[in-house]
């Protein structure tokens, strides 16, 4: 009986919506990995000869513009349409790299990445608005962000080394053209997404998989009025502890600590070739990627709890032995419960703040939380920089650790307030 429940619920998840939306998040991932990690360093470096100031502060206007524009996206997508205000987003995408693809101005590339960030924006809380309709009832979101995280590491993975192969000779017009006919595709796959019914009313049950005849349908809500009426909406109806905010900070501010040091660290003080380096990272990310699918289907089945607090505890353990472990065999191993660690998390997390949401303005509100769990990776970086300075290369993987020892005492604590509220909304 359950076998057959479960089969019934694998092949609603999979739906053309769902793939649509596979589709979208690994090609944009593939693009901002390609121009984050490879184009935008070396190209604007070797080729541009611009300084590296001017290449940190494209990077990071970037993350800002992604950032900032999150929470105003998620409140467009219950306003003007999934299906818009997703392709106005790839617009601007698309937009952004044929800038950087034709100039050489400082100025004008800083802008393009502005306009990358603001353009990307959209895209993580249309996917979640996207894995709540399409799982609906079925209580299969674990196992659908196990899928969607899946995608956006295979393809932020898959940018950077996949684009190396197309840059010869110093000349990155190939590698551009690539990257633009990405975004095209993209853009076009977003025209199929579900837009808005015609009664210009919010309708939550549009982008379910019965309504998916309704994919080419339009219809943009008034937007005068509305901000404040949202506003008034999330007070009214958003009761979640306030221990889940600097929570959704800190776990991807744990992150954001470790991502520029992590290469320097494995260069300069373990002293890895580049070959070496390359496979750790594929180990890695190969086992979270693996994990993925079978610890959200296990999620869906058995609840978020145990598989977060095993994630941040073993996440913590892990970090903290990477910043003093000197061992190169033993650096393997904690490479791999890294990887663990963090197949545990990410499926399961968003499950959990997906089950905390009301039922209205969910868009805006996944936005805003987007938004602040976004922050994380903005100040991370620059506390990392800070504390390496002053206190050695060991000191951002140990305050990674410490973070995320924080994650599993807050995560305790969020827990244990969840079930009792769902007691005392049962007994009511």
């Amino acid at each position: 009986m359950e076998l057959t429940k479960a089969k019934g619920v694998s092949k609603r998840l999979i739906t053309p919506v769902f793939i649509y939306l596979w589709i979208i998040m690994f090609l944009v991932e593939f693009v901002k990995g390609a121009l984050l990690v490879t184009i935008l360093p070396v190209y604007m470096g070797d080729v541009l000869h611009l300084t590296t100031f001017a290449i940190g502060l494209s990077i990071s206007m970037q993350y800002i513009g992604d950032n900032l524009f999150r929470s105003p996206s998620g409140w467009l997508i219950e306003r003007i349409g999934f299906r818009m205000t997703m392709a106005i987003g790839l617009t601007l995408t698309f937009i952004a790299v044929g800038i950087i693809a034709v100039t050489s101005n400082t100025g004008l590339i800083v802008l393009a990445c502005a306009l990358l960030g603001m353009g990307t924006a959209p895209l993580w809380p249309c996917i979640m608005m996207g894995v709540s309709a399409v799982s609906g009832e079925n209580n299969n979101f674990a196992t659908a962000m196990g899928i969607i995280q899946m995608s956006s590491l295979g393809g932020a993975g898959a940018g950077p080394i996949v684009i190396n192969f197309f840059v010869g000779d110093g000349s990155y017009q190939k590698v551009f053209w690539i990257l633009l006919g990405c975004m095209a595709l993209v853009l076009a796959v977003s025209l199929l997404l579900p837009g808005k019914n015609t009664t210009k009313l919010v309708d939550p049950h549009v982008l379910h998989p019965e309504g998916e005849s309704k994919l080419m349908t339009g219809g943009v809500r008034q937007l005068g009025g509305n901000l404040r009426r949202t506003i008034a909406e999330i007070k009214k109806n958003l009761n979640v502890s306030w221990m889940l905010y600097p929570a959704l900070f800190l776990q991807s501010f744990a992150i954001g600590l470790l991502t520029p040091v992590i290469t320097l660290y494995v260069r300069t003080v373990l002293h890895l070739t580049p070959a070496s380096y390359s496979a750790l990272m594929v180990v890695g990310g190969g086992i979270t990627v693996i994990g993925l699918i079978p610890i959200g289907k296990l999620a869906d089945r058995h609840g978020t709890k145990w598989f977060l607090h095993i994630g941040f505890l073993l996440a913590a353990v892990s970090i903290a032995l990477f910043a003093i472990n000197r061992s190169i065999p033993m650096l393997w191993v904690l490479v791999a419960m890294i990887g663990i660690s963090y197949a545990f998390i990410l499926p399961t997390w968003d499950t959990m703040i997906s089950h905390m949401l009301p039922s209205g303005e969910k868009g805006a509100i996944w936005g805003l939380f987007l938004t602040i769990q976004g922050s994380g990776m903005v100040f991370g970086p620059m506390v990392s920089g800070k504390l390496w300075d002053l206190f050695g290369p060991g000191s951002p993987f140990m305050a990674s650790a410490i973070v995320m020892g924080i994650m599993f005492i807050l995560h305790l604590a969020l827990s244990r307030q969840h079930t009792y509220s769902q007691l005392d909304t049962k007994q009511s």
